[in-house]
């Protein structure tokens, strides 16, 4: 009777005062747009965030960390260093990450081609087997911006390496916020059901 209280009891603290959480990482070359999509996702699922002016964010040089509760699952974002000489800090973070963003600047078709051999040398490391993969076409806003089609049929290449795991490829305007909450939900319902990488166990605070 005492341990069927307890395990009740316990049941019941885990429902009320925990929380499953993800280790989110954002990537993407520099410039493309991870820590305004970061801002955006702060601002749309944290009820008292206000979140920095928009104007004012610079380029990541190391690490930006933000955590959104999306109904019972915490994501906990990296938002790492996009440049070439941080791209090789990447692969120190995919043990323990649930789940990529993966963030491409629409408006960049110069640097389509460096971002596509970033995300493919990414996407073929042993330690993200299996982890679902979100890509961003980001700054659809822009009229002179590359479409969705044009974008995978620039990273066409890459679709077999992708492997079995969920990706999808989604338009995105971090800046006026559009695709924000889409993606994040999509990342949500894959990371809960992806049983190779539970989450962790985090009190409410």
């Amino acid at each position: 009777m005492v341990a069927t209280m307890y395990t009740l009891l316990s049941g019941l603290y885990k429902y009320v005062f925990q929380k499953d959480e993800y280790c989110i990482l954002i990537l993407g070359l520099d410039n493309a747009g991870k820590t305004t999509f970061l801002e955006q996702s702060k601002t749309r699922f944290s009820k008292n965030y206000k979140g920095m002016s928009l104007s004012k964010i610079t380029t990541t040089v190391g690490l930006n960390i933000g955590t959104v509760d999306v109904g019972k699952a915490r994501l906990m974002f990296w938002d790492l260093g996009g440049q070439e000489e941080l791209q090789s800090l990447w692969d120190k973070y995919y043990a323990e990450c649930h789940g990529v963003i993966y963030v491409i600047d629409s408006t960049d078709e110069e640097r389509l081609s460096e971002s596509k051999r970033a995300f493919e040398k990414m996407v073929t490391s042993e330690a993200l087997d299996g982890v679902p993969i979100l890509v961003l076409a980001n700054k659809q806003d822009v009229e002179t911006c590359l479409s969705i089609p044009d974008i995978k049929t620039a990273f066409s290449d890459c679709t077999a390496k992708i492997g079995r795991r969920d990706c999808l490829t989604q338009a995105c305007s971090a800046l006026t916020g559009k695709g924000v909450r889409e993606g994040i939900e999509w990342m949500v319902k894959c990371v809960v059901r992806n049983v190779h990488r539970p989450p962790r166990r985090r009190d409410i605070t």
